[in-house]
């Protein structure tokens, strides 16, 4: 364990699915997620890179050592099949109203499995355990103001608007979902 509490991220178990840490030998089930342009289409506006989604497994394996959480892989037990990513982070984004001290919430699947319930079981497991483990007092989360299933998945989790902002020329909206009482 490092200082931070975790030299990888904890596996989640769930009933269809398995939260993990990513590894070195996740990189080439990852390309199809970030080279898929309905996956990109809100997250960046296009296709990511070899090189791009290579670095992005890296941060996400490190983000676990220096801060104690960031992002899963989202692997469907019954095929052993990496669908997604998900997590909590602090990109220490240049935004404009800023996070604050809030943590960063999000998510990305496969269209493959859009509408079978993964992302929704998924993001309450994460939901509850950063309950647990960080019990932060407020989580965000930023979605472009098209992505309607995203919208909805947030809203079902007591996300609310928080602020329309542009993020790297794009208009997004910030939800935030504060610690129930």
């Amino acid at each position: 364990m490092t200082s931070s509490g975790f030299d990888r991220a904890p596996t989640v178990e769930i009933p269809r699915l398995r939260l993990r840490a990513h590894t070195a030998a996740d990189f080439p089930a990852c390309i199809p997620l970030w080279n898929d342009p309905i996956v990109t289409r809100f997250i960046g506006g296009r296709p990511f890179t070899e090189e791009e989604v290579w670095q992005r497994v890296q941060r996400y394996a490190g983000s676990w050592v220096l801060l104690g959480h960031g992002f899963w892989v989202i692997e469907e037990k019954a095929t052993a099949k990496v669908i997604g990513e998900i997590g909590i982070m602090d990109a220490k984004r240049d935004i404009d109203p800023p996070f604050g001290d809030n943590l960063e919430l999000g998510w990305a699947l496969l269209p493959e499995v859009h509408g079978k319930g993964y992302a929704s079981e998924a993001l309450e497991a994460v939901i509850g355990w950063e309950a647990r483990v960080l019990n932060a007092p407020s989580v965000i989360c930023i979605i472009d103001p098209d992505n309607a299933p995203s919208i909805r998945l947030a809203e079902k989790f007591g996300f609310v608007e928080h602020a329309r902002s542009t993020y790297k020329g794009t208009p997004t909206t910030q939800y935030i979902r504060k610690r129930p009482a």
